[in-house]
């Protein structure tokens, strides 16, 4: 499911998969993306590169394209791929950096 919050300027997207389920924030404001992968009880954390990943009225465009025409191909699909280095435990910078959206979806995670 995906919920996009135009007041805020963020994006919430829960995966609901059994191991593979996975929650991500795309914060628009602060300018991060944070997915938190339950399998692996961590968080991994990514500049927003507007560059790749659409903006906020295009992701709620594709979002509506998607479920109401399923069938119809979109070459607008978005995958990362992350390569993980040393994990850490966010500190008080860090969530001011990466916004309180973020911080309530990794607290308490190693960050990557």
């Amino acid at each position: 499911t995906m919920t996009i919050d135009n007041d805020k300027h963020i994006v919430d997207v829960h995966v609901r998969s059994g191991v593979y389920s996975s929650d991500t924030i795309f914060d628009y404001l602060h300018g991060y993306i944070a997915t938190r992968l339950f399998a692996r009880n961590a968080c991994f954390i990514m500049k927003l590169d507007k560059e790749y990943i659409p903006d906020l009225e295009e992701m709620g465009r594709l979002a509506f394209e998607r479920q109401t025409m399923s069938t119809v191909y979109s070459p607008n699909n978005v995958w990362v791929q992350f390569q993980s280095g040393h994990s850490r435990f966010g500190r008080m910078e860090d969530w001011v950096l990466y916004g309180k959206p973020i911080e309530q979806l990794c607290i308490g995670l190693p960050l990557y």
